[in-house]
């Protein structure tokens, strides 16, 4: 997939609390990005929204985008992955992991201003879209 961008949580979450919508600014991009996302990062962003109407429309966002799917094979990329970067004495969350496992994968650039994905080798990370 050309230009697969996977937004971290971090992002949505970051947005939200700075009072802008991350929603709108991923569409204003969106000619130039194929938006994703995977079951961990609606996990993270929809556990934390108490207003029922936001939660309604991150369900429905995230209902027609494009949403890659947790199988055996990136589970296993992401135990590699993790066992890899414990050996070097980098120790992430195992949601960035998972994460970044689905990145790697799909050769998505990940969209995040959670520090610990500039620690996974090879991960193509940005901070805001572009």
């Amino acid at each position: 997939m050309a230009n697969l961008l996977l937004p971290d949580s971090s992002f949505y979450i970051t947005a939200l609390r700075e009072g802008r919508d991350p929603l709108r600014e991923l569409i204003q991009n969106a000619d130039d990005h194929d938006i994703a996302t995977c079951g961990i990062i609606i996990l993270e962003v929809t556990r934390g929204r108490s207003d029922p109407n936001v939660l309604r429309r991150f369900h429905d966002a995230f209902a027609v985008i494009i949403h890659l799917t947790t199988t055996n094979q990136i589970w296993e990329r992401a135990s590699q992955l993790a066992w890899s970067l414990d050996r070097q004495g980098v120790i992430l969350p195992a949601p960035d992991i998972l994460i970044a496992a689905h990145a790697l994968q799909a050769d998505a650039t990940v969209l995040t201003h959670d520090a610990h994905f500039s620690s996974i080798p090879g991960l193509h990370v940005i901070d805001h879209v572009q």
